[in-house]
């Protein structure tokens, strides 16, 4: 389950950067992910409705309709990528996906080189000159963000119980700050296509720092609610905008190679979350977690508002130009001259 769902999440947003609009990348980016949120809110009530019940194995039962529904319509609907046919030689299928999308027409230098010695060039290519730094950091910006979201995910309940809150309340402040999720993918969306969705990852990892600071209070139920469902809208896509911001630092050709490499090196904070949340529930000491949370933000924020600056320090002249969110210009708007 784990290598099929891990595929999963850099393929879907590997897809969204190439069809999205330039100009609205990062706020489809962040349409895709309320659908992940959606989801967890929903496994989280089916867990409250048929668990008790029933069994935990009747809610992982639940888990297989949604590949029954969404592999045939995926196999009819979602089309395959222009470069990718291009590459496979199905040049006039490439074409034509790419004037329905309306997609500049791929070319050789945007084709994924096939076979072993692609696969070795495309991961080389992370580490070209002008991404040698970025790539390490986007790689430590989305552990940082995994760790967060899995770690809070798994944990959040047991660590409000563990400050004192009902059993019932703690498990509905995961649907709650699931909820703040949805919410926080449809304004990151929004604000990183018109600042950038670098110096948006940065701001969030910060904002879901505080908010996890705040939580080691002893606040009323009211209180502890909101601040939960606000903590949620910056903590899930912080992460997301890193994806987000990801497309920029590579070209076509490895695009899908460097979200990969994101997504697959930050499933270890994925791993290392809840087994640092698990650690700290069993030692009893609840504010220790939260401030452990707090500090990953904070280190998220740092990794991630590094990129623009080593890119703009140590790439080509031609690389710097294909980051317009990163510098704060407009795509294709040419700066005049002083």
């Amino acid at each position: 389950s784990g290598l099929g769902l891990g595929g999963l999440m850099p393929i879907g947003l590997a897809i969204v950067a190439e069809f999205a609009p330039p100009r609205r990348a990062a706020l489809a980016t962040g349409l895709m992910m309320t659908s992940y949120h959606a989801g967890g809110m929903a496994a989280t009530g089916l867990g409250l409705a048929l668990g008790p019940g029933h069994g935990w194995r009747v809610v992982f039962w639940t888990g297989v309709i949604p590949a029954i529904v969404a592999v045939p319509l995926v196999i009819k609907w979602l089309p395959e990528s222009p470069g990718v046919l291009f590459a496979k030689g199905r040049t006039r299928e490439a074409e034509a996906v790419a004037a329905r999308y309306r997609l500049p027409s791929p070319t050789p230098a945007e084709a994924p080189e096939a076979g072993a010695k692609g696969r070795f060039s495309a991961v080389a290519a992370l580490f070209a000159p002008g991404r040698r730094l970025a790539t390490p950091l986007l790689w430590l910006a989305s552990f940082a963000g995994l760790l967060l979201v899995y770690g809070v995910s798994t944990w959040l309940p047991e660590l409000m119980r563990a400050s004192g809150y009902s059993l019932s309340s703690s498990v509905t402040f995961l649907m709650v700050i699931n909820a703040g999720g949805i919410v926080g993918m449809l304004v990151a969306g929004r604000t990183a296509d018109r600042f950038g969705a670098f110096k948006v990852s940065a701001i969030w990892f910060l904002l879901t720092a505080c908010g996890a600071f705040l939580l080691k209070a002893q606040l009323p139920l009211g209180v502890a609610y909101a601040v939960v469902f606000v903590t949620g809208i910056w903590l899930f896509s912080a992460q997301v905008m890193v994806y987000a911001a990801t497309p920029s630092v590579y070209g076509p050709a490895e695009r899908a190679t460097g979200l990969g490499w994101v997504t697959g090196v930050g499933r270890t904070g994925a791993v290392v979350g809840p087994w640092l949340g698990g650690a700290v529930v069993a030692g009893g000491n609840a504010s220790l977690g939260f401030t452990t949370f707090a500090v990953a933000g904070v280190l998220g924020a740092v990794a991630i508002s590094l990129v623009p600056l080593v890119r703009a320090n140590g790439s080509d002249p031609g690389t710097v130009g294909a980051m317009p969110s990163v510098l704060g210009h407009r795509e294709g708007k040419i700066l005049p001259k002083h």
